[in-house]
């Protein structure tokens, strides 16, 4: 059996220290659950709205750790040949074209061996030799069949190849899976995973979010576009902005040279945050932009 965690991180602070390196800055209950994720040799679960960096986290991780990055990425009717493995072929046809002359029994131990292997990114994380993170993204577009091979994988580590035989991690990919809630995971598949909800940050931590991604942005400027995005939040809107959408709006205004949100400057520039007609007149309704 594999040992359990993969130690990366040692201790809540350097997870902090090392992912505000990368540029991903991290609130407290996330270095914490990232910490104890790695320490536990645990998958961590991420559920959240889109775009509060729910994948940037695997990212960042993969970055500071020295890791590879191996993402599946999740959507309805992906199945086991698209996670896991699939045998090419068209490579297959040809050689037992090729080989004509020989036994079936030759031939199939040919063709089903490692020659003619796809792997597929669970399998491609399972037997990494080098260190990976393995990025289970959208889960929950899956379907439960899906959710029952990421069980198996993530309980032992170890995926079988009825023609090759089982193949067992030989050091364990930090596993991070995320989640937009589209749908109820199982409970099976909650309880093998650390949970970690990232909700949109603070007002302090989106400012320094923002600060460090747009340092050319003046400080009075970031926090007015940061006071602004979360009284958006606040509204029944259908899509609320992003920390991403923030930091998009704030690279915007760099480039307009804008000194101050005024009235034109918003309404000029409110579809960089806000997706939809009818959330961007509901928001020009609410907002007094003259005293933004």
């Amino acid at each position: 059996m594999t040992h359990g965690h993969t130690g990366y991180f040692s201790s809540v602070d350097d997870v902090t220290e090392r992912l505000s390196a990368t540029g991903y800055l991290p609130s407290p209950a996330v270095a914490t659950t990232v910490f104890l994720a790695d320490r536990l040799g645990r998958p961590l679960l991420v559920e959240g709205p889109a775009g509060v960096g729910k994948t940037e986290l695997a990212k960042a991780v993969a970055e500071v750790a020295g890791a590879r990055l191996v993402r599946l990425q999740c959507y309805e009717g992906v199945d086991e040949s698209r996670a896991l493995y699939e045998w090419n072929h068209a490579k297959q046809l040809l050689r037992i074209t090729a080989g004509r002359d020989e036994s079936w029994d030759e031939t199939r131990t040919d063709i089903f061996s490692e020659e003619f292997l796809l792997p597929r990114p669970l399998l491609t994380a399972i037997r990494s030799e080098e260190p990976a993170v393995l990025l289970v993204d959208e889960v929950d577009k899956a379907d439960v069949e899906v959710e029952g091979l990421l069980l198996e994988v993530l309980g032992d580590f170890q995926i079988t190849v009825p023609e090759l035989g089982t193949i067992t991690a030989t050091r364990r990919p930090f596993v991070v899976l995320t989640s937009n809630a589209g749908r109820e995971l199982s409970e099976a598949l909650r309880r093998r995973c650390l949970f970690l909800h990232i909700g949109f940050p603070e007002e302090e931590l989106e400012r320094r979010i923002v600060t460090a991604k747009v340092p050319g942005l003046d400080a009075a400027l970031t926090a007015s576009v940061v006071r602004v995005v979360n009284a958006l939040r606040a509204m029944d809107l259908r899509k609320a902005p992003s920390v991403a959408e923030t930091v998009d709006w704030a690279r915007t205004l760099l480039a307009l040279g804008a000194d101050a949100l005024d009235e034109a400057v918003v309404r000029e520039s409110l579809g960089v945050i806000l997706k939809h007609r009818d959330d961007i007149q509901k928001a020009a309704a609410k907002l007094d932009l003259g005293a933004v």
